[in-house]
């Protein structure tokens, strides 16, 4: 091959390499989530519309659960141990999470507000 044939050949190889870029998936970002009696800290999260994120839930004491109805969320996570689940939001919106298991006195007002914003 001559160095023309080549060069015309690596430059259609890194052309067809950087065309296909935008659709490798990069991994989704991680959210640590800390359930105790009777708060998630943090209790607040800001996710973008369309990208992947993976919710890390840990419980501090007993069994919590984080439930985000318009979002499919639903994990459990028993006393010390974590729980994960990877969500792409599909619509904007202020959702709130909840404690889907009873944990005492205070349960009901273990909440969590995530805002979901245009990227």
């Amino acid at each position: 091959m001559n160095r023309n044939a080549v060069k015309a050949f690596s430059a259609v190889v890194l052309a067809a390499a950087f065309a296909f870029t935008p659709f490798l998936r990069a991994e989704p970002r991680t959210i640590e989530v800390h359930a105790k009696r009777y708060a998630f800290v943090p209790d607040q999260l800001t996710l973008k519309k369309g990208e992947p994120v993976t919710l890390v839930m840990y419980s501090d004491d007993v069994a919590h659960s984080l439930k985000i109805d318009g979002l499919g969320v639903n994990i459990k996570a028993m006393g010390s141990e974590k729980a994960e689940q990877t969500i792409t939001p599909g619509q904007t919106g202020d959702f709130t999470g909840k404690c889907g298991v009873f944990c005492g006195s205070g349960h009901g007002k273990m909440l969590l507000t995530v805002h979901v914003v245009d990227k």
